[in-house]
């Protein structure tokens, strides 16, 4: 060993006796501060407007460091260790001396670990350099993420250790040091570019995506180690060292070129092997370093997936060359895709996954096979996506060659998954949103499906004109109940629907809930009987009206003790129609779920256009609480006609316009036949539909309310609850003008105290 530290002593006097070592190490640092500055001016200046820009001010640590600072860094270290190990035994070679070496009672393996020990040290300096800015950012950014930042050091560090091996082997190659430098180059760049390589052939593909340099520090940059990639960084060194090892044997010892084709060989060989074994899932361990565990999947989510038990889940992902997402489907991306579920394989390794091309027409509102491809058929159309995708023709499926076995048209013909266990299967959707991917919330919700017997189901009455929930029109509710490409639909959230009329079908039993909508004409005797029997049994009920059309629900609403004023409640606007009411959640609404609860807390309001108030008795047999209540400042009740667009709606007291603030969504809850009956009664049925849900001209939270209206009306298990706790790293703690200090630091004194370190260091040097 002390002969190894000797070495390392000497390379490192050699290396930091010339200019370029530090002048890597200068520009290194000033680029890094002048990034991290930057990002650290941009978020005071949002902070300091404040207004609309403080909602940037999230996740600080992640954005300015994992997004930004790190890659930032990241992207330099190939430009640079090459000009640092391009000397390490090249040098050597070219000025005669490394005769003297292999001549000296020092062995191969002490001369390798010497002169890689001494680029480990100058690594340790770079990281180093990251080190002090990260130590100066915890003054600078409230609640900084230290174990976050932990984490994507040591990835840099593993990094720039990769880099050095593979420098130190080049070097030995060559006596030209410029040559050694452009072979890290073009090794750097192989290693990156080989995880796409053979991505079509099942094995081929996994040995050389997973023998890839890239993105190997992107988990450690978010916070999450695994050994996998840890792992990875030091058998690639090794073999690097092995390399270089061999070498130099190879210089000393006359052997037949058999012999060092097979070392080499040997260590490629076992290289692949071991990086293969130990990226297996199921021998892969994970420490989630961030202060919220981003980086593992919520308590809930953990619960669920480990329920599956130990019998394997498969995973047929189905991928449309037509449809939207055919891109995110090609064979070239498959590992892509399976490592969106490396967070449920970290807890369930026996996923297996199968990919299936096929073609059929893309059955969404805005993606019509007749307008996407004009004048083309469906054949002539997936012969050309094959071609752009460089795929067989002869090896896409069309709908027939699926077989009855699965039927694609419900799923519009979109990239879809089909989740298989013990027999049950369930589909996981993709989605029309930046996001695409399921979320946690999703994935939970199918997994549930495959392991419970009943989701809770929600009736929708039919027969009196009621809101549709299979159309597209503005006023039906399509996208809230069973649109499969919206991800709040309640069937990608783990909820079944059906429709279901009074009159001539009787209510199932273990429902979760009906629900009537909007009813234009009366309901018969018959369906009136078979609401009040279901009542008195304890059915849950959403029961929503609309101004005008008391009439038709007073039958069943007078059981429940509950009344829809006369009249419609206005709020006027210089911007939006008078009778669009914005409510507000109150504190018992907020409880329904946690995004309820945020966006009480948030401020959000519901779009009710068209509302009648509500009344009700406090002495009937339910504990009756308000959900949605108006502002009785800004809104008032209309008791004669009211006519949107006749010009301004003005407050009239003798028309009989009452101001107060009313109730516009009550809940009802009692104890009956052993558990609590829950009923909503909202004066607005306008709020559930597909125009409300996709208004962009007011912000509102209709989404997170009427998905926490339906849980709890089913008791609260759906949808699945994977809040993450609000990063608290929300905060700059210095002003603008401190900032510029500091950017004064780390631009000009630090560099300049290093340069002038640097200069009386070289002149003392050239003067001995």
């Amino acid at each position: 060993m002390k002969i190894i530290f000797k070495i390392a002593r000497t390379e490192l006097r050699t290396l930091f006796y010339s200019p370029i070592a530090w002048l890597l190490l200068i520009a290194f640092f000033v680029q890094c501060g002048a990034t991290y500055v930057s990002q650290l001016s941009a978020y005071a200046s949002s902070q300091k407007a404040g207004g609309i820009n403080l909602q940037f001010l999230s996740q600080l640590t992640a954005k300015i460091f994992e997004q930004i600072l790190f890659p930032n860094a990241i992207s330099k270290l190939y430009l640079y260790i090459p000009l640092v190990s391009m000397g390490l035994l090249s040098r050597e070679t070219s000025s005669g001396t490394i005769k003297l070496l292999y001549s000296s009672p020092i062995s191969v393996r002490s001369i390798v670990l010497g002169k890689f020990l001494s680029m480990v040290i100058y690594s340790l300096l770079m990281v180093g350099t990251l080190a002090v800015i990260v130590l100066l950012a915890v003054f600078q950014v409230k609640d900084l993420d230290l174990g976050f930042l932990i984490s994507g050091l040591l990835g840099i560090f593993l990094l720039l250790i990769t880099y050095s091996a593979i420098g130190l082997f080049m070097s030995s190659l060559t006596s030209y040091q410029l040559v050694a430098a452009v072979g890290t180059f073009v090794t750097i760049g192989l290693l990156s570019y080989v995880g796409g390589v053979g991505q079509r052939i099942d094995f081929v593909r996994d040995l050389t995506y997973y023998l890839s340099l890239d993105g190997r520090t992107y988990y450690m940059q978010s916070g999450l180690i695994d050994t996998k990639d840890v792992l990875y960084f030091l058998i690639i060194t090794l073999m690097f060292l092995g390399f270089t090892y061999y070498k130099i044997k190879a210089d000393v010892e006359s052997n037949p070129l058999r012999v060092k084709i097979m070392r080499y060989a040997g260590i490629f060989i076992f290289t692949l092997v071991v990086v293969y074994v130990t990226s297996r899932p199921a021998l892969i361990g994970y420490y989630d370093a961030t202060a919220n565990h981003d980086q593992t999947l919520t308590p809930n989510a953990q619960k669920i997936i480990k329920e599956l038990g130990n019998s394997p889940l498969e995973i047929d992902l189905y991928n449309n060359v037509l449809g939207t997402y055919a891109y995110m489907g090609n064979p070239d991306n498959q590992n892509g895709l399976i490592s969106n579920w490396d967070l449920y394989l970290r807890f369930k390794p026996d996923i297996q996954f199968k990919f299936i091309q096929y073609y059929a027409p893309p059955l969404g509102l805005f993606d019509p096979f007749e307008k996407m491809y004009p004048g083309l058929t469906l054949a002539q159309a997936a012969r050309n996506a094959a071609n752009a995708y460089d795929l067989d023709f002869k090896d896409l499926k069309s709908a027939k060659d699926l077989g009855a076995s699965i039927n694609l048209k419900p799923e519009l013909n979109r990239l879809v998954m089909q989740l298989k266990y013990k027999g049950k299967t369930t589909f996981l959707r993709t989605f029309d949103d930046p996001l695409a991917w399921p979320s946690e919330t999703e994935v939970s919700a199918a997994f549930k499906r495959l392991e419970a017997k009943d989701m809770p189901k929600i009736e929708f009455v039919t027969g009196n004109l009621e809101r549709s929930v299979d159309k597209n029109g503005d006023r039906d509710y399509k996208q809230l109940i069973n649109l499969p490409s919206f991800r709040y639909s309640l069937l990608n959230q783990g909820f079944d629907a059906d429709t279901l009329s009074l009159d001539n079908q009787d209510i199932p039993l273990n429902i979760a809930a009906i629900v009537i909508a909007d009813p234009k004409t009366a309901l018969s005797s018959a369906a009136i009987l078979k609401l009040h029997n279901y009542i008195d049994k304890g059915g849950n009920l959403l029961i929503a009206g609309e101004p005008g059309k008391q009439a038709v629900l007073d039958p069943i609403l007078q059981e429940l003790g509950v009344g829809m004023m006369n009249g419609t409640v206005v709020q006027p606007s210089k911007e939006l129609p008078p009778d669009l009411v914005l409510a507000e959640i109150t504190p018992f609404a907020a409880t329904f779920t946690k995004d309820a609860a945020y966006a009480r807390h948030a401020g959000f309001k519901i779009a009710m256009p068209g509302v009648a108030g509500l009344s009700y008795t406090t002495n009937g047999s339910f504990h009756i609480q308000p959900l949605l209540v108006t502002d009785a400042t800004k809104s008032w009740i209309k008791k004669d006609k009211l006519v949107v667009d006749s010009g301004q709606v003005i407050y009239n007291p003798a028309a009989g316009d009452s101001r107060m603030s009313v109730p516009t969504a009550l809940a009802l809850s009692r104890k009956a036949d052993g558990r609590e009956q829950r009923i909503i009664v909202c004066g607005d049925a306008d709020f559930m539909d597909n125009y409300n849900l996709k208004r962009n001209d007011v912000p509102t939270a209709n989404f997170s309310w009427n998905t926490a209206m339906f849980s709890w009306l089913s008791g609260g298990e759906f949808p699945i609850d994977t809040f993450r706790p609000a990063a608290k790293d929300t905060r700059i703690l210095i002003s603008l003008s401190s900032i510029t200090i500091f950017k004064i630091i780390y631009l000009w004194i630090i560099p300049a105290i290093l340069v002038v370190f640097a200069a009386v260091l070289l002149i003392r040097r050239k003067r001995r």
